[in-house]
């Protein structure tokens, strides 16, 4: 287990309450499986998919964290477990894919790991398995989350944010490029991915009491800003 899983660690803490008020409005928007990426590399998105999981497994509901990170899995370490064959192997397959997840230390909370490097994860991200595994997951946990690479480097992110009930978009404060930002939601919008909110992550604690989440109506308009507590640094 790493220091980047606060919600288990330091459950008292802003940062934990923080990923209360994300799992509040997550369950607002009525979404059964949820993606979580990022504009860019190193903006915490895993860090927030992991937290996120298990703030839900701690309020008693059953959760599936899915690393479709097929590229360059991090989940696993996060929760202590080894890669083995995952998600790339379990979309090459016609078998059940509850063979390949696992359980984590936190009641409620199971893990499907990345697997090996693929030759072609998009491909994998885009196929019938992938819609049927989210079908299947779906209707056997209360909430299935997916972490994906950041969008504006590859097309997994937009090719999987078809699929699922909804997006959350992490952007790092004052590293995220603005510019990249705009055209990752636009992206997102082109393929008519529900984008229910963004998280702002990496807030410096010196110059601001908080960071805010924003979550957005049909039209991509944010309808309210939340202010959550003040961040540590999440960077994976």
């Amino acid at each position: 287990m790493v220091e980047s899983l606060l919600t288990l660690m330091e459950t008292k803490s802003p940062s934990s309450e923080d990923f209360r008020m994300l799992r509040a409005d997550v369950r607002i928007a009525n979404v059964k499986s949820l993606m979580i990426t990022s504009t860019g590399p190193r903006e915490g998105k895993s860090s927030t998919v992991a937290n996120l999981a298990v703030s839900v497994a701690q309020s008693g509901k059953s959760v599936l964290v899915v690393d479709a990170d097929m590229r360059k899995p991090t989940l696993h370490k996060m929760f202590g477990l080894e890669n083995g064959e995952g998600l790339s192997v379990a979309l090459n397959q016609d078998q059940d894919f509850l063979i390949y997840i696992r359980e984590t230390s936190v009641p409620g909370l199971m893990l499907f790991t990345a697997g090996d490097v693929p030759s072609n994860p998009t491909e994998l991200v885009g196929s019938e398995r992938m819609k049927n595994l989210i079908e299947e997951a779906s209707e056997q946990f209360d909430m299935v989350i997916f972490d994906t690479p950041s969008v504006m480097g590859v097309m997994d992110a937009v090719t999987l944010a078809m699929m699922v009930d909804g997006v959350v978009l992490v952007l790092a404060a004052n590293e995220v490029n603005i510019e990249y930002a705009i055209k990752a939601k636009d992206l997102l919008d082109k393929v008519g991915a529900k984008i229910i909110g963004a998280v702002l992550n990496n807030m410096d604690m010196n110059a601001s009491e908080y960071s805010y989440y924003n979550y957005y109506n049909d039209e991509g308009v944010p309808n309210q800003k939340r202010k959550f507590g003040r961040r540590k640094h999440c960077n994976e």
